[in-house]
């Protein structure tokens, strides 16, 4: 009886012990093949993270291209950018601006943004599909423009392992300045074109000194103007007001230097450039300078108690 129990004893143990080694085993072995498939799914996240990083700069690039050609067209034709959205598009997918095809456009396509994408894909033995993509051109601030890129996003590990399916929106922004301004351009025939720049002066006279307003006047800087069109407006021919407008002063000489007349009227450009005409106001510290007050712009630039009425 008492060998018996021990022989009972030992075979337990030895029941025990070979069970522990074979779960043991068994998630050694589990975990041995579970490592391949996590690196798998990590080297298929970091594509998507690089996909997800692409894609704004990608867009941007197409953007500032095309916004470059709508400049390009206005001074060659003399005429406004009727529908950015519409021509917008037509560059991003066509590679046209009203169907002439456009060199600078070469490698910025939604067609060249996929293919690069997909032989990317490709190097990590991955499928990668870009659809029902749209773009759009919009502005949220006076001093940059926003380029909207929407399309499915699905991509997916040829060994079925994994798919990533998403809605992927993509926005850059391009800033406005050291562009045309779209309403000199149209308005000059081509010989003033006066490119976006931001004034860096908030007070246009201090204490008696009119140097900061009087620089600003010659070099027609820019200021934001909630009376004023936007630059996405100015591309329209559109000098309605806007909450992104923006706006600058015309400077006659610039004008007189391309051989044209100048106006006797307020040479706030939307105003200048309008069949507008407000009451005038000279400022007598700044020579040339003729004002309006019709969305207080005597206030704004700090003359209201020196203009005089013309």
């Amino acid at each position: 009886m008492v060998l018996n129990k021990k022989g009972i004893f030992f075979t337990l143990i030895t029941i025990t012990i070979l069970t522990l080694f074979a779960t043991t085993y068994s998630t050694y072995t589990l975990f041995q093949d579970r490592e391949p498939i996590n690196s798998r799914i990590q080297t298929l996240n970091n594509f998507v993270a690089s996909v997800e990083q692409d894609l704004p700069r990608q867009t941007y690039i197409s953007g500032y291209r095309s916004i470059l050609l709508f400049n390009k067209y206005i001074v060659e034709t003399g005429t406004y950018i009727s529908d950015p959205q519409a021509s917008l598009s037509e560059l991003f997918f066509n590679a046209t601006l009203n169907g002439v095809p456009q060199d600078l456009m070469t490698d910025a396509t939604f067609s060249n943004l996929e293919s690069f994408l997909q032989d990317n894909a490709e190097k990590i033995n991955a499928n990668l599909t870009l659809q029902n993509p749209t773009i759009t051109i919009s502005q949220d601030d006076p001093w940059n423009l926003k380029i909207t890129l929407v399309t499915t996003l699905t991509i997916q590990d040829k060994g079925g392992l994994a798919t990533w399916n998403k809605t992927s929106i993509t926005s850059s922004y391009i800033p406005i300045k050291n562009f045309d301004d779209p309403i000199y351009s149209v308005n000059t025939a081509g010989k003033v074109l006066l490119k976006i720049n931001q004034t860096p002066y908030t007070n246009f006279v201090v204490g008696g000194d009119y140097s900061n307003l009087t620089d600003h006047f010659r070099n027609s800087f820019y200021k934001t103007s909630t009376s004023g069109p936007s630059f996405l407006m100015r591309l329209e021919g559109n000098l309605s007001s806007d909450p992104n407008g923006i706006e600058s002063l015309v400077n006659p000489q610039t004008l007189a230097n391309a051989g044209i007349s100048a106006k006797y009227k307020s040479v706030v450009d939307y105003i200048y450039f309008s069949t507008d005409n407000p009451t005038k106001y000279s400022v007598p510290a700044v020579s040339n300078l003729i004002l309006d007050d019709e969305d207080n712009h005597l206030t704004t630039y700090n003359v209201s108690s020196v203009a005089v009425p013309i």
